[in-house]
């Protein structure tokens, strides 16, 4: 006698699964986990948004300088930064001076400052690239893989995400940026962040009293909602998405930041599924640990590949220089072939340190308190 499945089983098995069970998980652990992330780490943000500028560059008021003494009037020059390992760790030095300086010029408030854009950035960001991920990969194992999930598609996921993500939040980060190189009322910060040595002529001109080299007043912002209405004022709303080239080029760190994680959490037991020699489920522990420490492993990667293109993207999202009247950077390529003239190579690594500082405790945080509600049970 054949048996024959229900028609509602039949055309279950039959239809494509496009819609995950509980997908809205991903999008609610990825605003959670957004949020304490960003929170936490928005000091080291505002360090690596102004260390990526050339327009803080410019404002340097208190530098290491050596004195030359010679025929002429004596002037002084910026001294020079050490080299090799000794500069990778005065980074992180230089990181701390410039975190003490905005707290003692400005105020413990401007450590903070684009806190409000960014959550507002980060939440729905973080929401849309887990949610987009999370069911992305799970879509595409079951319909185009055999239900099995492999690199492609953690590859394939995190690209779709990587688009999804920057095309929806641009404007939220162009903001961001913006505040934070807004000058405050109070003095400018003093930078630790010696530029390349400079000619006679410029370092006399350097020293000379500060009445005498006068700059347009900076710009100043009184919100986020001043700041988009100023942006559309005066750039339209194209404005709005300067930089969106550099985000869509930033895919590429998201790509390997997810692909590196899954593969790290599943070599280190992370995943909640791998087992011990006996046979038994790697512990608690374990797991977290595995997870942190694939998350940190995974962003730190992916960062030192791709970061070049967060000094482009910053860049590409300053205001109209106050001096010329004009935006300076006008296009991806125009304006690493800029950076690398007038700064050299090095400008394309300026504020890794902070940035690292940042993203790599940021990253664990996130991951671990998005895989934390992803597991819990109840929901």
């Amino acid at each position: 006698m054949s048996t024959s499945l229900p028609a509602e089983t039949s055309a279950t098995a039959a239809a494509p699964k496009w819609v995950p069970s509980n997908s809205w998980k991903h999008f609610v652990a990825g605003a959670v986990a957004g949020m304490a992330g960003a929170t936490l780490t928005s000091p080291l943000d505002v360090v690596k948004t102004r260390l990526q500028s050339d327009m803080f560059k410019q404002k340097q008021v208190v530098a290491p300088t050596l004195t030359l003494a010679g025929a002429g009037p004596s002037v002084s020059i910026p001294a020079p930064r050490p080299g090799g390992i000794g500069g990778v760790l005065w980074n992180f030095v230089e990181t701390g001076h410039i975190l003490r300086d905005i707290y003692k010029f400005e105020g413990v408030t401007a450590l903070f400052k684009g806190l409000g854009p960014t959550l507002a950035g980060a939440v729905p960001a973080r929401s849309i690239n887990f949610f987009v991920y999370g069911n992305g990969k799970q879509i595409i194992a079951t319909n185009f893989n055999n239900g099995e999930e492999n690199s492609l598609v953690h590859l394939s996921a995190a690209a779709c995400a990587g688009i999804a993500t920057s095309t929806a939040t641009n404007p939220i980060w162009v903001v961001k940026t913006r505040l934070q190189l807004a000058s405050s009322s109070k003095p400018p910060v003093p930078s630790f962040f010696p530029t390349s040595p400079l000619s006679p002529t410029a370092a006399l001109a350097s020293s000379l009293p500060p009445t005498t080299l006068k700059r347009p007043p900076p710009l100043r912002f009184t919100s986020s909602y001043d700041c988009v209405r100023h942006i559309i004022r005066t750039e339209g709303v194209r404005g709005l998405y300067s930089g969106l080239t550099a985000s869509y080029l930033g895919v590429t760190e998201g790509v390997i930041q997810w692909v590196l994680y899954e593969r790290l959490k599943k070599m280190t037991g992370g995943d909640g599924k791998s087992q011990t020699v006996d046979g038994a489920k790697t512990g608690l522990f374990q797991q977290w640990l595995g997870m942190l420490g694939s998350a940190g492993t995974a962003k730190t990667v992916a960062s030192l590949i791709t970061y070049p293109h967060e000094v482009l993207r910053t860049r590409l999202r300053q205001p109209i220089s106050p001096e010329t009247g004009k935006v300076k950077y006008t296009g991806l390529v125009q304006t690493l072939r800029i950076v690398i003239a007038e700064e050299g190579v090095r400008a394309l690594y300026g504020g890794l340190s902070a940035h690292l500082l940042r993203v790599v405790p940021n990253a664990a945080v996130m991951f671990t308190i998005y895989e934390g509600i992803m597991r819990w049970e109840s929901l």
